[in-house]
């Protein structure tokens, strides 16, 4: 099984895909989607979409992996502008016909260090050793996506 884990933002998107094969992972491509914040919002959302459809089209993923929107009410401008990058990323997903899937941060934290509330150097740390990673990425939304794909694979063998 191939699988696409994206970790939305609308400056920096991170996304890595892996193959699973009899428990064992591989790692296929990982790295970030960027956009600058001078450019205006629809510009940047269309970047966001259009690199996730190029993604999707080279590496031929069977499911594609995101994380809940969270949304502290302190910040709801965040969660807004968040949302719009997730809303892009399920329209490529769609329109791809790639089954979508959605986990919460702690859910996924749980998956990959048996905790939900491990802190992100520490899931960055594991999900490196679990895929043979030598130096870790320069952003933790690498990681992050690829512990989403991680987290799928789990959760869709249990399923079974």
């Amino acid at each position: 099984m191939r699988i696409l884990g994206v970790d939305p933002a609308l400056i920096v998107t991170g996304y890595g895909i892996i193959d699973v094969y009899k428990n064992r992972f591989s790692l296929v491509e990982a790295g970030v989607i960027k956009t600058s914040s001078q450019q205006k919002l629809p510009l940047r959302l269309e970047k966001i979409y259009t690199a996730v459809k190029e993604i999707i089209l080279e590496t031929k993923p069977d499911a594609l992996v995101l994380e809940k929107l969270y949304a502290h009410y302190r910040h709801p401008t965040t969660a807004y502008l968040l949302g719009q990058a997730r809303g892009v990323i399920c329209l490529a997903a769609a329109t791809s016909n790639i089954p979508l899937f959605e986990y919460a941060a702690t859910r996924v934290r749980k998956a990959i260090l048996g905790r939900g509330q491990a802190s992100k150097y520490q899931v960055q740390r594991m999900v490196a050793s679990m895929l043979n990673i030598n130096s870790l990425p320069k952003y933790t939304d690498v990681t992050d996506a690829l512990a989403l794909a991680i987290t799928h694979s789990y959760i869709s063998r249990s399923k079974v």
